[in-house]
């Protein structure tokens, strides 16, 4: 029985390949200084932005330290759009006033149900 044993690697994240041969992607080294004196550093591909913070390993957010390249091919952030900007987009403030004194009157008169659903039955 001993000599028919299996014989050769551990399972687990070992390799036989040898990184002869292997090109290595360019990388850069960003700084990153957390408000509680905690410095470290993080590697990116030559190709990527660094973000202007990140997340300490103790919770803080900390911010890098010395200048961060700008994104040339970056599009401009959109300005966020609230509730009040969508519903603009559909109704007049004429409808809107309308729909809130309809509102008012069924509160007024105990007609709104009680699940949510504001609409006649």
């Amino acid at each position: 029985m001993a000599d028919r044993a299996l014989r050769g690697m551990q399972i687990g994240a070992k390799s036989m390949e040898s990184e002869e041969g292997v090109v290595f992607a360019e990388r850069f080294t960003a700084k990153y200084l957390c408000p509680n004196g905690h410095e470290f550093e993080v590697t990116f591909a030559a190709e990527a932005t660094p973000p202007a913070t990140w997340e300490c390993a103790c919770g803080a957010v900390a911010e890098v330290v010395g200048d961060v390249p700008e994104d040339e091919d970056q599009k401009p952030a959109k300005p966020v759009r609230t509730h009040w900007d969508m519903l603009r987009e559909r109704r007049s403030i004429e409808e809107l006033e309308k729909v809130l004194e309809e509102q008012l009157t069924l509160l007024r008169e105990g007609r709104l149900r009680p699940e949510g659903s504001y609409r006649k039955p």
